[in-house]
C-alpha cells in the first residue's frame, strides 16, 4: 500500500505547489482613504497588517483675502494621504474639520471674520475620543493624531494621553505626532529665510509661508489677484504673500511628509 501510493503523491505534488503558487494574495486597499473604501475592503487591510490609522484635523477658518477657508482641511487631507502612502500600511479617515476657533459670542480671533466656524473645546475632545474608539473597535491598533492648526496642539495631546489610559492593557494606541506640526514651525520657516526671505514676510498665518504650502498642494485655493493686497491685520493676515510660490511651497511639503513618516514609524517602535 505506502508503495503504491508513493508515486501517486509525487504525481499530484507538482499540481498542488503549482496551485498554492497561483492562490492570489491579499489585494492592497485601492485607495488609503477611509471613505473610499467599502467596509470589507477596511477589513481586510486591516488582515493583512494595515493596522494604522491617521486620524487627521484641519479647520474651518479665515485665510485672508487671497486663500480658502479650508485650507487646513485641504491639507490635512493631502499630506496625509502621501504620509500614509510613503508608510505603505496605513489608511487616512475623514477629516476633521470643526475645531475650537475662539469665542463666538462675543467674536474672538478668526471668529470676527465671516466663514469661520469655531466649536467648544469639550465638543471637540469628545469627536476625536468618539471616532479613535471607532477605529479601534473596527481593529485598527495605531490611532496617529495629526493636527494642522496650532491652535489645538495641546487638545491632540490631551486626547491622546486620555485615550492611551483607557485603552491601558489593550494592543491599542493613541499617537500624538506634533513633529507634522513642528515642522511647519521650525525646519521650514529655515528653509524660507535660506531662500532670502524675512520673517515678517514668512509670517505666522496667511503669509508667505502659509500660503506657498497651499499653492503647492492645492493652487486653486489661492486667489493670485489678491496676493498684493494682502497684509496686515484688517485682512486677517499676519505676514506678507507676496512672496509666495509653489516651489517654496513643495520645500514644506516635502520637509513635513519624510519628517513625520520618521515620527510615526519611531513611535510604533517605541509602543508596538
Amino acid at each position: 500500500m505506502r508503495i503504491a501510493f508513493l508515486p501517486l503523491v509525487c504525481a499530484l505534488l507538482p499540481c498542488a505547489i503549482g496551485l498554492a503558487a497561483s492562490a492570489p494574495a491579499v489585494a492592497a486597499p485601492p485607495s488609503v482613504s477611509l471613505e473610499d473604501l467599502t467596509w470589507t475592503e477596511v477589513r481586510d487591510a486591516v488582515k493583512a497588517g494595515t493596522t494604522t490609522i491617521i486620524l487627521p484635523v484641519g479647520g474651518t477658518e479665515q485665510n485672508g483675502p487671497q486663500m480658502a477657508l479650508g485650507k487646513h482641511n485641504t491639507r490635512a487631507r493631502v499630506l496625509a494621504g502621501r504620509i500614509a502612502t510613503t508608510l505603505g500600511d496605513t489608511l487616512v479617515a475623514p477629516v476633521v474639520a470643526y475645531v475650537p476657533e475662539g469665542s463666538v459670542s462675543p467674536p474672538s480671533g478668526h471668529m470676527r471674520y465671516p466663514g469661520t466656524i469655531s466649536i467648544p473645546d469639550s465638543a471637540f475632545k469628545g469627536l476625536l475620543e468618539g471616532a479613535a474608539r471607532s477605529l479601534k473597535q473596527g481593529g485598527f491598533l495605531h490611532v496617529v493624531l495629526i493636527g494642522d492648526h496650532g491652535g489645538y496642539q495641546n487638545e491632540l495631546k490631551d486626547v491622546a494621553a486620555a485615550l492611551n489610559r483607557e485603552w491601558a492593557g489593550t494592543t491599542a494606541r493613541a499617537h500624538f505626532i506634533d513633529t507634522y506640526y513642528k515642522v511647519t514651525q521650525t525646519a521650514y520657516v529655515q528653509a524660507l529665510r535660506a531662500k532670502g526671505l524675512s520673517d515678517a514676510a514668512i509670517g505666522s498665518h496667511a503669509g508667505a509661508a502659509d500660503t506657498s504650502l497651499q499653492m503647492a498642494i492645492d493652487p486653486s485655493m489661492v486667489r493670485p489677484d489678491k496676493l498684493d493686497s494682502a497684509s496686515g491685520s484688517a485682512t486677517g493676515i499676519a505676514g506678507d504673500p507676496r512672496a509666495s510660490s509653489a516651489a517654496l511651497g513643495k520645500l514644506g511639503v516635502d520637509q513635513i511628509v519624510a519628517q513625520t513618516v520618521a515620527a510615526i514609524r519611531k513611535a510604533r517602535q517605541e509602543h508596538p
